[in-house]
């Protein structure tokens, strides 16, 4: 699935992937940027509870946008494929400034919305300039390639991972989320021993990537990024060792990335920018 392609003149809309659990109560600093991102008082939020189960998730992010004084928030509740080309659904996600995915299985995105109009017209909507974030599987379903689930650990094995089509906004990462808190390390690096051209991204809880549309990250949050790059892999094991067997991978580099710390997606590029104290 290739990325919508973005008009001359025009520029992307950000992608914000959160590794879930942010903070709702108290700072919020990763919801109100994007609120703020999305227009403030101005924003048209639409919500895509479809990856809980629980029926007041679209709900809840109402209320809580609300409370962050969005202009608008609205839920929109795909519950089935039919869904997917609802007029009404479809004329929502038209007049959005933004649209956040709310977390839970991402798999029910992928199998409920992926390849329905409503994931064209959003990729279509980013490529035109409106901004897309999601939480936890949110998160994990906005880039082409999707880790659908995995064994958690920090060593790479063989068969620990399975991936799948995410909703495309873009092909140059993939993300996976709750990491630290999770130990997700190791089907992370063995999602790139399959193929080391996307960047990974490890999402800790309460921490957000803040892609602009020049593909440079901006780290917000109270945790970590941990960046894998293997462009520079010069030995991998994967199609050598047998299932479940750790995997041998040589060239890998890795960055840990605080609030306020950037990296390029282009250049591959990490920075320590500006950094944020959390404690102010």
């Amino acid at each position: 699935m290739c990325p919508s392609r973005v008009a001359e003149g025009e520029e992307r809309g950000w992608i914000v992937p959160i590794g879930g659990a942010e903070d709702k109560e108290m700072r919020r600093r990763i919801l109100k940027r994007f609120v703020q991102l999305c227009g403030g008082r101005d924003a048209d939020i639409a919500i895509i509870p479809t990856a809980s189960r629980l029926p007041d998730t679209g709900q809840r992010y109402e209320e809580l946008f609300d409370r962050l004084e969005a202009g608008r928030a609205r839920s929109i509740g795909f519950a089935s494929r039919e869904d997917g080309q609802r007029d009404d659904y479809l004329r929502q996600l038209e007049t959005a400034t933004g649209v956040f995915f709310t977390g839970g299985n991402q798999l029910r995105i992928s199998t409920i919305i992926g390849g329905t109009p409503a994931a064209k017209l959003i990729r279509e909507r980013n490529a035109r300039g409106v901004h897309v974030g999601g939480t936890s599987a949110g998160a994990s379903i906005l880039s082409d390639h999707m880790i659908a689930f995995g064994k958690e650990g920090s060593s790479p094995r063989a068969g620990s991972v399975r991936l799948a089509p995410g909703l495309g906004l873009t092909n140059r990462f993939i993300i996976d989320q709750h990491f630290r808190q999770r130990d997700r390390l190791g089907r992370l690096v063995a999602a790139l021993a399959f193929n080391p051209f996307p960047i990974g991204i490890g999402l800790d809880e309460d921490t957000a990537a803040f892609i602009r549309p020049d593909n440079v990250l901006e780290v917000e949050g109270s945790g970590t990024i941990t960046v894998v790059d293997a462009d520079g892999l010069e030995f991998s094991s994967m199609a050598e060792v047998a299932q479940d067997q750790p995997v041998c991978l040589l060239g890998l580099k890795v960055h840990i990335l605080v609030a306020g710390a950037t990296f390029d997606l282009h250049t591959r590029c990490a920075s320590p920018g500006t950094l944020v104290d959390d404690k102010n």
